[in-house]
């Protein structure tokens, strides 16, 4: 049976459970889990990670932990009790655990690592914590190294600083907010600006010494020195080097290192260097031989400097080579330092050896014990101390030093009858009273052990040697008496015995006959002779000569004979026990000269304060000994001289020393009557403060008033214990006439001279220190009274001197911080004085970091939650004193600008900081009981709103970001909750006070602004949290967002009638707070947009500033990342919902349709833009937002924000000329006017002209960058007619200049030609504005289909690619998925004037191929009916789509929507008839620019004839004649009898074609290609037979011309009546080009490569050669091909192998194949070239004018009127009528167009780009596979059969390549010709007019005449009157020159939204 556990609660997983059995939990090893019920060995509960989920596991897998319950029950909490710092851990290490996993994955490496040590060491920490064996001091060594890496870790990770007291995490809710405050700022400085160390240590590691010849031992010696002040400022560091000059003591650390201590922070600088001397050991000179002396001399041998702020960078310097330098001469040695220091380069030079020495120094900064901790290696290797000289700059008491420095200085020796100086050599001893020599006392440093003699170096030859050498004698206190020091000086010889001969000695004591020891200082003493032998054990017999020549001053001349040699020394004495101070001596033994007492007392002030300290208890006990001897005599000087040591110890030097003194008043301390004599002049000196002139000393005595106050109390102690309590009253009079003594004094009033206010000032700063001394003796309220009546008789006036103003709110400070302060009875007696002085200070707004402070301290002592009756009136009287003032002064701090100074900042922040946690803590103290006492306590309605507005602005600053650092979730959570707690107080006395007639908007509205705010903050935001962290937050304070939206929602509905006011300002911040991703928030805050549209729909009757308001804010909000899908449909949900029974249901739908909608695009929008890359999806994302802002929501000034945004996507994506067009957008929304506009954007503030002008420079240049200079042109013009108005002739020629390079640029610069591609998007994964949408996009250079396909996969990787061209079904279309399908279409370019132009450059024809394009087309081959295998072409028919897209490309975008698709089906004639007509122009184009010598070379041409009439000869259009010439077929569609009659006339006009371009051919051919030229002759004679045409006269009937070149012209339409075997006449159609002329490849498919290589069989960049000898290969896929130009798939061409089935392998594939791009199609007839009149030839007309001709009997009006009916000239609209209905053609609606005016390019018939010139490129073509290529002709008969010929036989499959279309009617010509009957003109060919649109295409007269270019829809202009003569326009009127006013009805125009002005952008 299951039953509720008692003690087992909480457990950790030790095993994995699956928890496979029924109801089973699943747990991991390490979970955590609460156990709820046991049974038999099983536990039901849940794992803390998701105590949602509830089930069973197994006893024996869980590890039970000590936990104790809180809330027993069904919400009971379980804590285990534990370590605090072990929870700590646990959780933090899971926290970081997952964190620490995403570091690998955003590849942070370093902190990956670095967090993996720190967390293995966190839990070897935590192991030794859980174990229990470590000492307490372990223990909190432990915790600190674990508390530590936990605050290290966080701040890397960036998550919150915790709270710690005493290593463990404090409870906000257990402690006050202001001791919340102060720890947590305690951490962050603590983290942020470490505490400077003020004592500094050096580490020196003497490593070697480098040297080519060393050879000799070495002594090193570094010390200290102050350049400044030009002394050593420590001891020396002495260490010997080996010969090889490495430490003689390897395996001794401390004979090789040294740590510099104790250095002040005023010592690090630049002017203290470490000096290193180097003295070597051996013979006098370094070069002597080794046998000439073998005695060792110590001889100078170098020296180096370094200076430490080379060291202040805090690297280590390890192996640092110093150069060694060495003086010039030897007498300079003592100074060489300084002369190397002052760089004094004549007095030294580097050594002859050119020695350098290896050191490494460090820095290291703390006191010596953290250093010991931080670095113990160093110290527990070894390491020798070396102390500052002197005592440190603090003194610590206990310190046992005796130390005297001796420096040895120089010397006077006389030459002692030599006649070269000597070489003095100095030995030193020590030698005590009993004539012994001491041993070990003298210390050359500190890295060497102390020795019983000393020698110095030698200077050669010197008799005033200087050594400047420093020793330590350590001498003992107990031999320092009777001691004294010899120094004995000796010459040493360089001759070969080396003896060292004995001169002479000095000697000094060391201690006076009067106990004083050597004075500091230099000391010249007396040098006396010697002999050699005399021996000097014996000091009695020299001590009683004189040993200083200040002492012979009094003596006879007879011993000054013997003193004209000197020595001197230095003296310096460092002691804790010994005196040089003799009236130091005289006090202490006063009792031996009672006569001198009052003289030494009076002395006492000037002894040095160092002298005092060392003796500070014998100097205590012998003042108070003088002041139980005679107080009357004494009492007054005793206490002066008591006061002065107690003023000494205040100083930073002796502070240390104050526990000396305290620990004397405790233990040592023994005069019991004490205490009258110190009360009585004390108060005597009081009392006298007004009356004093001077008040220094009185102000001395109050500094002093602790201690004597310290001293009164334990006297009185003491005479209490001894007496048992007498005198008490007595005693409480004399305290009681003092104070008041002091009240009297402190309540005056300085008049003139600050001297008054000084002392009070004085008294105040040291006056709470005696309060803890009153309290020994006094009740806990007498001491406050006491205090209170002190402090309360301070002056209150504001204008007193401010410094005392300061030291009163010190003391007030002070007093707080005391221990009397602590006590509730004390605090409610004192707090009154506290608050007054308080108040008082705050407002007048000065001292405020004291204030704060203080306030901080009154608010730590009362705890939350704490219902004592004495901390409730606490409350009462803070409120009612200090709550007002509070705010005001957090109003005031916050509104002051920073100081700049990063100190003064951070004390700024730490006020604000502090006055804030004293506000929140004063309100979280706050009960019912005082909101309703503060509420009641106004008393006018007035009060009351400006404190609840005063109140709300406080809130709103508190929520700022800036306010704490941003980890301090903690401090923010704990401000949050106090103040959501005081608006629900507050917001009663809102709807009590200020509602209905009462009504303030502004309280109102700040009381919203202020909610709104508080939800919005990011430290609320949840989600953002981890799981751990979020489950903390809800436990302790629920989600405050939600409790303050319904507050809001509750506030909102109480407004009633005045909701108005707040709408629509209230729109946008409440829908910030619905876009916060919280469903209960977001179900409150939804209905109030009902609410709102409701009251507005009463207002005005409709709602559209809601609906403004809405689609502003939307936007700005949902751009920085707020809302989501979640919301989009909730919002519409609850909405609908809403509005469902209101009378203004529709237009609520129609506004949250639209806000919907809007937020679907802004949603895609921003998904887009969080990619990384410009790719397509973001442009296309943008331009379907910015049509929306455009044409749905009509938002202005949105649509031009996202035209700049567009326009910036652009460039970044060097999509130029979109970039140019998306700015046109901008530019046609301004006017050329003087209106000024306000700063934009990036725009500055200026007229609507300079706007407009900037934007037209900006688009010209993109233009330019993007090649797209025809459109740079026309704004060229635009902006140079504005130059011009204005007569700013400078601007219009530089505007010119630019125009003229644009044209030279057409001239000069290739341009490439893109690809386009038709995209379909289908499935609902796509993003709004793609899904189920098809667009054509137009490419990349280069850029080919299958890179094109590449790259839309790669922006869309979860899409799949369709493998076919079939529309897709609606399952495509409604799939949970994303499918993509591409295939490459063919644009057909609107404006066909200038491709059909004769003589227009390739350059400027290029342009119109591929711009301004609003229509594409390809197609797709099907066989109907039976498929003959023997010729295809019987059943063969395409399926032609046309695109229509909604702008031209190129635009605002790479990409447009389709707007209307047409299909049209072409049967196998009409296929056939467009693919001969398509070969036929090719050839007439090739044969032209070969006439024209446009070509470069001939080779093209042979080529294109080759691969007519090989492929013809080889069965090719013989294929045609088997498909549609016989009697079956004409039988059987009769209604097809033009078409084939068509079909014939085009295979004679190609023989014809090919027999001119034969003759052309052979005129041009060079000589190694004429056996190709005959062998095409002969084999043009053989297709000529295939045809059945023997002769051209047989078959065709003559016309009377003939042929300049030899070439015979045929009249089309006197071919046979007859061609069909039945001899039933075919009518042939009038005008013979009729259909749309198209190129095709052969009918196998090429490579992707020739795909962008076969269009340039006329003069492109590819090699003709190479593109004629393409290969055929298997057809396949569109999206399978590797090509990636126009992928149209085309059947089979009825090649020769297939035709001649009889014929060899060897001409199966020999045919070569000749295709034509559509884009370089020819657009002329062939016409030969023009000669004299009288010799001119017309070629007559086939059929109705398919040539160019010219009739000598017409004037040129009439030729004018009559243009030409031919292949590229308009043919009527009765004729196309009559076409189609011949032809059962299927003609589709014409799509509408933007508005032009009689554009060309709706009346022309034919588009046949003339080719691109380019240099053949050799290389092989690798075949590829056809895809359908977009094309449809924007004409009438745009659907027109068509099909590819290979370039062979003119006769193909359908196959990939670009091509051109007829795109208007055939005008009808004004001459009729009858049926079968030839009609032609001769006679002389007239110049061709300027009227005529159609000129002969041919005529070398034609390059003189220009034709409008066609202007692009966006950048339209008015016509002109006249066609300017600059570059061509396109709009020139055509219309006026149709035939019999026929012609195609214009279709309506495109609708165009017209431009708007722009209101002030």
């Amino acid at each position: 049976m299951w039953t509720p556990t008692d003690h087992e609660k909480l457990g950790v997983v030790i095993a994995s459970f699956r928890g496979t059995v029924p109801f089973g939990l699943s747990l991991e090893i390490g979970d955590t889990v609460q156990i709820l019920e046991k049974c038999d060995g099983w536990y039901r509960g849940f794992a803390l990670k998701n105590p949602n989920i509830k089930g069973i596991f197994p006893s024996s897998y869980v590890h039970l932990k000590n936990a104790f319950v809180k809330n027993k029950g069904q919400f009971e909490m379980v804590i285990p009790t534990e370590d605090s710092v072990i929870t700590e851990m646990t959780s933090t290490l899971r926290d970081w655990g997952t964190m620490w996993k995403q570091l690998y994955v955003r590849n942070e490496g370093d902190l990956f690592h670095r967090l993996w040590h720190i967390m293995n060491e966190i839990l070897d920490l935590r192991r030794q914590v859980l174990v229990g064996h470590l000492t307490h001091d372990r223990m909190k060594d432990v915790k600190r190294h674990i508390t530590a890496r936990l605050d290290w870790g966080n701040e890397q990770l960036g998550l919150d600083l915790v709270p710690r007291k005493e290593y463990a995490m404090v409870d906000p809710e257990d402690i006050s907010v202001t001791e919340l405050y102060r720890l947590m700022e305690h951490r962050h400085r603590k983290k942020d600006t470490p505490m400077q160390a003020s004592s500094h240590h050096l580490f020196v590691q003497m490593k070697s010494l480098m040297c080519s010849n060393l050879g000799e031992e070495l002594e090193v010696i570094f010390s200290l020195f102050d350049s400044k002040e030009n002394r050593p400022i420590s001891e020396r560091f002495f260490l010997r080097l080996n010969r090889n000059g490495l430490p003689k003591a390897p395996d001794k650390p401390e004979r090789h290192c040294s740590l510099f201590v104790d250095l002040g922070s005023s010592e690090l600088r630049r002017d203290i260097y470490v000096t290193v001397h180097i003295i070597r050991i051996g013979r006098m000179g370094a070069g002597e031989k080794k046998n000439a002396c073998s005695v060792q001399y110590r001889r100078p041998f170098g020296c180096a400097v370094l200076s430490i702020a080379d060291l202040l960078t805090g690297e280590t310097k390890d192996d640092l080579i110093l150069k060694v330098y060495m003086c010039n001469t030897e007498s300079e040695w003592y100074q060489i330092h300084e002369n190397i220091i002052k760089k004094l380069n004549a007095r030294y030079n580097l050594t002859g050896s050119n020695a350098g020495l290896a050191v490494s120094l460090q820095l290291l900064h703390g006191d010596i014990e953290q250093i010991r901790r931080e670095y113990s290696s160093v110290f527990s290797h070894g390491v020798s101390i070396t102390r500052k000289l002197g005592f440190s700059n603090i003194i610590m008491p206990g310190e046992m030093r005796n130390d005297l420095y001796i420096t040895i200085e120089r010397g006077e020796f006389e030459k002692g009858g030599k006649s070269v100086a000597r070489n003095v050599e100095v030995t030193m001893f020590i030698v005590e009273s009993s004539g012994q020599t001491l041993k070990d006392f003298i210390s050359f440093g500190s890295g060497e052990p102390p020795a019983g003699e000393y020698r110095s170096f030698v200077l050669y030859h010197n008799n005033s040697p200087r050594w400047a050498e420093l020793l330590k004698l350590p001498i003992p206190v107990d031999k320092f008496r009777g001691a004294h020091i010899r120094f004995e000086f000796r010459h040493c010889s360089t001759k070969e015995k080396g003896e060292k001969k004995l001169f002479g000695f000095s000697f000094v004591p060391l201690m006076q006959e009067d106990g004083r020891t050597l004075p500091d200082g230099t000391h010249e003493l007396i040098v006396h002779k010697c002999e050699e032998n005399t021996n000097l054990q014996d000091a009695t017999r020299y001590l009683k000569l004189p040993f200083s020549k200040g002492i012979l001053l009094g003596n006879s001349n007879q011993v000054m004979k013997a003193t004209k040699e000197s020595f001197w020394i230095t003296s310096f004495l460092c002691s804790t026990k010994l005196t040089q101070n003799g009236d130091m001596l005289d006090l202490l033994k006063w009792r031996t000269h009672p006569d001198k007492i009052t003289g030494c007392l009076s002395k006492l002030k000037e002894i040095d304060g160092s002298e005092i300290v060392k003796f500070l208890q014998d100097t205590l006990d012998t003042l108070f000994g003088i002041l139980d001897e005679n107080s009357q005599k004494y009492g007054s000087k005793v206490f002066d001289s008591l006061v002065h040591i107690i003023n000494l110890l205040q100083d930073s030097k002796f502070h240390h020393f104050k526990p000396v003194m305290d620990t004397y008043i405790e233990s040592h301390f023994a005069g019991a009557l004490a205490y009258r004599d110190l009360i009585k002049v004390l108060k005597w000196y009081v009392d006298r403060i007004m009356e004093a002139e001077r008040q220094e000393h009185i102000q001395a005595v109050l500094k002093a008033q602790e201690y004597i106050f310290k001293y009164i109390v334990q006297s009185r102690r003491l005479f209490s214990l001894a007496t048992g309590g007498q005198n008490e009253e007595e005693f409480r009079c004399c305290i009681q006439e003092l104070l008041m003594s002091v009240r009297f004094f402190l309540s005056q009033e300085s008049k003139g001279s600050g001297a008054l206010s000084q002392s009070q000032a004085v008294f105040l700063s040291s006056f709470p220190a005696v309060y803890s001394e009153l309290l020994k003796l006094f009740d806990v309220r007498e001491v406050a009274s006491l205090v209170q009546d002190t402090l309360g008789s301070l002056p209150t006036i504001v204008h007193v001197d401010d410094s005392l103003q300061a030291v009163k709110l010190q003391c007030i400070g002070k007093t707080v911080e005391s221990q009397l302060y602590t006590n509730p009875d004390s605090r409610y007696i004192l707090l009154p004085v506290v608050l007054h002085h308080l108040h008082m200070h705050l407002q007048e707004q000065k001292d405020l970091v004291m204030c704060a402070r203080i306030l901080s301290n009154v608010f730590c002592l009362i705890k939350k939650n704490s219902s004592e009756k004495s901390v409730l009136e606490e409350i009462d009287v803070i409120v009612a004193s200090l709550l007002d003032i509070l705010l005001r002064t957090i109003l005031e701090v916050t509104s002051r600008p920073q100081p700049s100074g990063s100190a003064m900042r951070l004390q700024f922040q730490d006020v604000t900081g502090e006055f804030v946690a004293c506000l929140l803590s004063l309100l979280r103290q706050m009960t019912d009981r005082h909101y309703q006492q503060l509420l009641d306590s106004f008393n006018t309605k007035e009060e009351l709103r400006d404190f609840l507005l005063q109140i709300f602005t406080v809130f709103r600053i508190l929520i700022r970001p800036e306010m704490f650092p941003k980890d301090w979730t903690v401090m923010r959570l704990v401000a949050n909750n106090v103040i959501i707690t005081t608006v629900l107080y507050l917001s009663d006395a809102l709807r009590k006070n200020f509602l209905n007639e009462n009504f303030d908007y502004k309280i109102w509205d700040s009381y919203f602004y202020l909610a709104v705010i508080f939800i919005n903050q990011l430290c609320l935001q949840l989600e953002m949290f981890t799981p751990s962290k979020k489950k903390k937050v809800l436990e302790k304070y629920g989600d405050m967002r939600v409790t303050m939206g319904c507050e809001i929602f509750s506030m909102w509905q109480n407004l009633g009638e005045h909701k108005l006011h707040f709408i629509p300002a209230l729109i946008g911040p409440f829908l910030e707070v619905t876009l916060i991703p919280q469903p209960d928030l977001r179900n409150v805050m939804i209905p109030i947009f009902h609410d709102m549209m409701d009251w507005e729909q009463r207002r005005s009757g409709n709602f559209k500033q809601v609906e403004a308001k809405l689609i502003d804010k939307l936007d700005s909000l949902m751009s920085e990342g707020k809302g989501d899908e979640t919301y989009r449909e909730l919002f519409n949900s609850i909405l609908l919902k809403k509005i469902e029974r209101e009378t203004w249901r529709e237009s609520g739908v129609s506004l949250i349709a639209t806000v919907t909608r809007l937020m679907e695009r802004l949603l895609d929008y921003r998904d887009c833009m969080k990619m990384g890359e410009v790719d397509g999806k973001k442009i296309g994302c943008t331009v379907s937002l910015l049509n929306f802002y455009k044409t749905e929501l009509n938002k202005e000034e949105m649509y031009i924000r996202y035209i700049h945004k567009l326009y910036d996507l652009h460039l970044k994506a060097q999509n130029f000329t979109e970039a140019a067009y998306t700015l046109l957008l901008y530019d046609e929304l301004l006017e050329w006017s003087d209106r000024p506009l306000r700063e934009f954007l990036a725009y500055p503030m200026q007229t609507e002209w300079q706007r407009k002008e900037l934007l037209h420079l900006t688009i010209i240049q993109n233009f330019d960058r993007g090649k797209c200079w025809e459109n740079g042109i026309i704004l060229c013009r635009k902006i140079a007619d504005q130059y011009e108005s204005y007569y700013d002739y400078r601007n219009l020629s530089k505007m010119r200049m630019m125009e003229a390079s644009l044209y030279d640029k057409i001239m000069d610069q290739q341009r490439l030609e893109p690809e386009f591609f038709r995209v379909g998007f289908y499935g609902k994964k796509f993003p709004f504005f793609l899904r189920n949408k098809e667009f054509v996009c137009r490419g990349h250079d280069y850029e080919r289909l299958e890179a094109f396909q590449q790259r839309m996969l790669s922006e869309f990787p979860h899409a799949i690619a369709m493998q076919h061209a079939n529309q897709p079904d609606e399952t495509i279309f409604q799939a949970e998925a994303q499918y993509l399908q591409i295939y490459a279409v063919t644009p057909i370019p609107e404006s066909q004037e200038v491709l059909q132009r004769e003589g227009v450059p390739d350059n400027i024809k290029s342009f119109y191929k591929v711009n301004h394009i609003w229509k594409f087309r390809y197609d797709r081959p099907f066989h109907k009916g039976t498929k003959d295998k023997e010729n295809e072409f019987k059943s063969l028919w395409v399926e032609r789509t046309s695109l229509y897209l909604v702008q031209s490309l190129p635009g605002i975008s790479r990409w447009f929507e389709v707007e209307k698709r047409e299909v049209v089906e072409m049967s196998p004639l009409e296929n056939a008839i467009e693919v001969l007509e398509n070969k036929n122009q090719q050839l007439k184009t090739l044969i032209s620019q070969c006439q024209t010598r446009q070509m470069q070379n001939i080779n093209p041409l042979t080529m294109c004839l080759n691969g007519v009439i090989d492929a013809a000869v080889n069965g090719g259009v013989a294929r045609y004649q088997e498909a549609f010439f016989v009697k079956e077929y004409i039988l059987s569609h009769p209604e097809d009898g033009e078409k084939i009659a068509r079909l014939r006339e085009l295979m004679l006009e190609q023989a014809q074609i090919l027999e001119f371009g034969l003759a052309v051919h052979e005129k041009f051919v060079p000589q190694d290609m004429r056996p190709l030229h005959k062998k095409l002759v002969d084999q043009f004679f053989v297709m000529k037979s295939s045809l059945g045409i023997q002769e051209f006269s047989a078959c065709i009937q003559a016309s009377p011309v003939h042929f300049p070149n030899g070439s015979p012209r045929v009249c089309r339409n006197s071919a046979p009546a007859s061609m069909s075997p039945n001899g039933t006449r075919v009518i042939p159609r009038r005008s013979p080009l009729s259909y749309p002329a198209v190129n095709r490849y052969s009918s196998s498919s090429l490579s992707s490569q020739a795909s962008a290589e076969v269009s340039n069989i006329t003069g492109q960049s590819e090699s003709s050669d190479e593109v004629f000898n393409m290969q055929p290969s298997p057809s396949t896929s569109s999206l399978s091909s590797t090509h990636s130009a126009s992928p149209n798939v085309t059947s089979s061409a009825p090649s020769s192998a297939r035709a001649s089935p009889l014929l060899s392998d060897k001409h199966k594939h020999s045919r070569e194949n000749c295709c034509l791009s559509p884009r370089e199609r020819p657009c002329s007839a062939i016409y030969p070239t023009p000669v004299e009149p009288s010799q001119r030839l017309l070629l007559n007309h086939i059929g109705d004018g398919a040539l160019p001709r010219s009739d000598p009997n017409l004037s040129a009006p009439e030729k004018a009127v009559n243009p030409t009916p031919s292949s590229w000239s308009l043919d009527s609209g009765k004729e196309a009528k009559n076409m189609s209905d011949s032809g059962k053609l299927i003609s589709p609606p014409i799509p509408p167009r933007p508005t032009q005016t009689a554009s060309p390019a709706r009346h022309t018939t034919s588009v046949s780009p003339s080719p691109a010139r380019r240099s053949p490129l050799k290389g092989s073509v690798q075949s590829f596979t056809p895809s359908p290529v977009e094309y449809h002709s924007p004409g009438l008969i745009s659907n027109s059969p068509v099909l590819s010929g290979s370039c062979s036989s003119g006769i193909s499959s359908l196959s990939r390549c670009s091509m051109s279309e007829t795109s208007g009617f055939e005008n009808q010509v004004n001459e009729q010709v009858a049926p079968g009957s030839g009609s032609g003109y001769s006679g002389p060919d007239e110049p061709v007019q300027k009227e005529s649109k159609t000129p002969p295409p041919y005529s070398v007269y034609e390059r003189t005449l220009r034709r409008p270019v066609p202007l692009p829809h966006s950048l339209s202009i008015p016509i002109a009157s006249e066609p300017p003569a600059l570059p061509p326009k396109p709009l020139a009127a055509r219309s006026s020159h149709l035939d019999n006013g026929a012609r195609r009805t214009e279709p309506g125009p495109r609708p165009r939204p017209l431009p708007r002005k722009v209101s002030q952008l």
